[in-house]
């Protein structure tokens, strides 16, 4: 039936109204074809939420939910899939027909920004959480969009750079989550990453995007670029990137209807590339669907009560001398940067205005009474100066001057904006200045630092002097997602309880890739050796002292990698010096991956609790307090140091890359794959997780069933209270003439047990679990022989073990 529909709809068009379709109208919709009653499709960001039509900062609040890797630590497709279902409910809410979600890149690194976004450094458990989200949210008629497609494992200078990958690697590791998505969750819409893959970018693949994804895998839903990731008209059609995102046209529009014209691209291709944009309407409603975009903020409880649990499934007990849960304790010191900020998401395109933000000391507080609490910052960890609060007054002007009458004033909350399309009063926002005023009290005396960072030209000045400046001196950097400069600091001594004039001037520059134009101003008192001895005194009146480390949305973001996995600033200076105290001392780690921990002995314990959404700290405190488990296991491996990951390297074409390639010379070894080859243990494993109960696994049995291997185990809760556990199956390769990993996840299930209950577990294990990839013949290869099965709780611990022969070795094409 949408075929015949869509079928008339396209042959009805004209070229220039199929040519319509193929690129957005604006930055988060397609135009509709009002002649033919086509509607309008609309986009939203996830995939921790869904955040509407408005700019990365502000706009309508939405409900935040836990991060990737918070849902990769769950190791819980059918939690996720809820989450899918609980998301096609928020992207309604903000009209919207298509979630920019999942991610579904890998952990090749510790440090790669946007690792917080992803599931796992492994492809199937990706690929298994991949599939429930999915489902969760199509069947809601919510489509999907699988991204970054594909080899878009780091953030430095990502838009550019060539991911030089092997097809065997590819296929083995970083194609298998999206390969899941597309053949078994049937995924709707996949987002081109910004990258080059071997020299091309992914937005014009014709390898990647025709010969894989719809020769190979039989996707025939929409292939959409990344924001301003098109850069040509004809090769980008002939690959098969479907849409251009976002609009209005840059490489489409006039400029494909003359290359038609042309001969450069026939007809029938955009005939094509517009059928499958119609074919993604049809699912989602967008075809008939006139209704101006309407946004609304529904807090649900039922959402709510989701994200708590949710989050508490995701927490990792790293360690554990017995001191958590804990048990009414009569005083609790909570420490630290993140004790009292909610640090609940990473940064970029993810981020939203979450509805609420739940502290560490909120949910304490709310389970234990504030009587019990004290409170010491001890140290700070964010990357930047903190946001200048508002109110500020903004003066818009259509020039990049300031010159003449302001087109449009209005109100700032904070000293921050993101600007895209039009502002008010009809300025483009890469058009533009303004001038931002207002006033500032300090609540203290002391050298206050002033932070200043644009994608754009600015200065800052107090009381009429400059006191930062990045406008002659301006120079590209990490900030805005590299098109912002590095942030420069300044200096002013401010007076307590004294209000200062604030003056901020802005100009737009021409962008580098992206198009938008941002500011951010921030002013801090930075803290010393005061606050980490106030931190050690609250420490030693208290029972248990809680220190809440980190990082935040600054460092774990888009755009930027990570400078290393040591705890920024002072904060390991301050858990030693804490736990030196008190020796019942819990640190609750907020990060979107791994650190180093030179501290773990000294302290009692260590939960992991990731950026679990806005009921953070209520998780946080379920988890402390044993009102609910610690449900998480780790997605990814923790190294003892930087230096012991997989792409540590002195080779910089390795890792982060040099003169415009990154090579991925490991190939398959990322990971526990690496540490198995290298023999270097981690601090942590991955698939590593303590449990407030005891389990056991027993009597494995491993038989051949209908061209599958059957793998059932016994598992037992042998402690006093329920809890859950992880069943993880890897299998051990036969003899073959080319490296493989000593062990390979291959299947896996998390049961949740009563005290005493035990359960048969069984999982079915295809012939790709135990298959290579031959890319010189292109095509899979399993070995005969004798594969090894082993299973436990992690990549490290492993009590059972079995075999299975395979008796004739197989081929198969992709």
């Amino acid at each position: 039936m949408i075929g015949t529909r869509i079928e008339g709809l396209v042959d009805a068009m004209t070229l220039e109204e199929q040519v319509s379709l193929l690129s957005g109208r604006d930055f988060w919709s397609l135009p509709a074809i009002e002649r033919l009653g086509i509607g309008s499709l609309r986009v939203t960001d996830g995939p921790n939420g869904a955040r509407g039509g408005g700019s990365l900062i502000g706009g309508v609040r939405s409900a935040a939910f836990p991060v990737g890797i918070a849902l990769g630590a769950t190791w819980d497709p059918d939690l996720v899939s809820e989450i899918g279902a609980a998301l096609a409910d928020e992207a309604k809410a903000k009209g919207a027909h298509v979630l920019l979600a999942p991610t579904v890149n890998l952990h090749r690194t510790q440090t790669n920004g946007r690792n917080f976004e992803c599931y796992s450094e492994d492809p199937v458990l990706s690929a298994e959480l991949a599939v429930g989200y999915i489902e969760g949210l199509q069947g809601q008629g919510i489509a999907a969009t699988v991204k970054h497609f594909v080899g878009n494992e780091s953030e430095i200078q990502r838009t550019t750079i060539s991911s030089e990958i092997h097809e065997r690697t590819l296929r083995e590791l970083y194609l298998v989550p999206f390969e899941a998505a597309v053949k078994r969750a049937g995924a709707w819409a996949v987002m081109t990453s910004y990258n080059r893959l071997g020299g091309t970018y992914t937005s014009e693949h014709p390898w990647l995007l025709t010969e894989v994804l719809r020769g190979d895998w039989g996707f025939d839903g929409v292939v959409m670029s990344d924001w301003f990731g098109s850069h040509s008209t004809a090769p980008t059609m002939l690959a098969g990137l479907d849409l251009e995102m976002p609009g209005p046209a840059r490489d489409r529009g006039h400029r494909l209807v003359a290359a038609v014209e042309a001969g450069e691209v026939a007809a029938k291709v955009v005939r094509e590339r517009a059928l499958n944009v119609l074919r993604l309407m049809a699912r989602t409603g967008a075809l008939d669907d006139h209704r101006p975009r309407e946004e609304r903020a529904e807090d649900r409880p039922e959402h709510r009560a989701l994200i708590r649990r949710a989050g508490a499934e995701g927490m990792v007990l790293l360690a554990s001398d017995g001191t958590l849960p804990l048990r009414e304790p009569a005083s609790v010191a909570v420490i630290g940067p993140n004790a009292k900020v909610a640090q609940i998401m990473g940064g970029g395109s993810a981020q939203l205005n979450a509805h609420y933000r739940v502290s560490p000391w909120d949910g304490l507080a709310a389970a234990l009474g504030k009587e019990r609490l004290t409170h010491a910052h001890g140290c700070d960890n964010a990357k930047f100066q903190p946001v200048l609060p508002g109110p500020l007054r903004m003066e818009i002007f259509a020039n990049r001057a300031l010159s003449g009458e302001p087109v449009a004033v209005e109100e700032m909350p904070e000293a921050q904006g993101f600007w895209f399309g039009t502002l008010n009063g009809g300025a483009s926002a890469s058009d533009f200045s303004a001038r931002i005023t207002g006033r500032f009290t300090a609540p203290r005396s002391g050298t206050w630092t002033v932070g200043l960072r644009a994608a754009g030209l600015a200065r800052v000045r107090i009381d009429g002097r400059e006191v930062a400046e990045a406008w002659e001196s301006w120079t590209r950097g990490t900030t805005f997602f590299e098109e912002g400069n590095d942030e420069v600091l300044g200096e002013a001594v401010l007076e307590a309880d004294r209000t200062y004039e604030i003056e901020i001037l802005f100009a737009t520059r021409p962008s580098e890739s992206l198009g938008f134009s941002a500011l951010a101003v921030g002013l801090g008192l930075p803290s010393g050796d005061a606050e980490i001895d106030e931190a050690v005194e609250a420490a030693r009146r208290a029972e248990v002292a809680v220190v809440c480390v980190g990082r935040d949305a600054s460092w774990d973001t888009e755009g930027a990698d990570l400078p290393g996995i040591a705890l920024p600033g002072r904060q390991a200076e301050l858990i030693e010096a804490v736990a030196a105290a008190n020796p019942r001392t819990v640190v609750v780690l907020q990060t979107g991956g791994p650190v180093e921990m030179p501290w773990l002995p000294r302290v009692a314990a260590v939960l992991q609790a990731w950026y679990p959404g806005q009921e953070a700290g209520n998780a946080i405190a379920d988890v402390l307090l044993g009102r609910a488990e610690p449900g998480g296991r780790l997605p990814q491996t923790f190294p003892a140091r930087m230096e012991d990951g997989a792409t540590f390297s002195q080779d910089r074409e390795v890792y982060p890359g040099l003169d415009g390639r990154v090579r991925y010379e490991e190939g398959v070894f990322i990971g526990y794959r690496h540490h198995d080859r290298v023999g270097t243990p981690p601090l942590f494993p991955f698939g590593h997780g303590l449990s407030y109960t005891t389990f056991a696994m027993a009597d494995l049995a491993v038989a051949e069933d209908g061209g599958e291997v059957r793998v059932a185990v016994t598992a037992t809760n042998t402690g006093a209270r329920a809890g859950s556990e992880v069943v993880q199956i890897y299998v051990t390769p036969a003899p073959a003439p080319v490296p493989r990993p000593a062990r390979e996840l291959k299947g896996f299930a998390k049961v949740r047990l009563s005290p005493g209950e035990s359960r048969r577990v069984e999982i079915a294990l295809p012939a790709r679990a135990f298959a290579r990839f031959d890319a010189e013949r292109r095509e899979w290869v399993m070995e005969a022989g004798t594969y090894g099965i082993e299973v436990g709780r992690s990549a490290a611990d492993l009590p059972l073990s079995g075999e299975w022969m395979a008796r004739t070795a197989r081929r198969w094409a992709p």
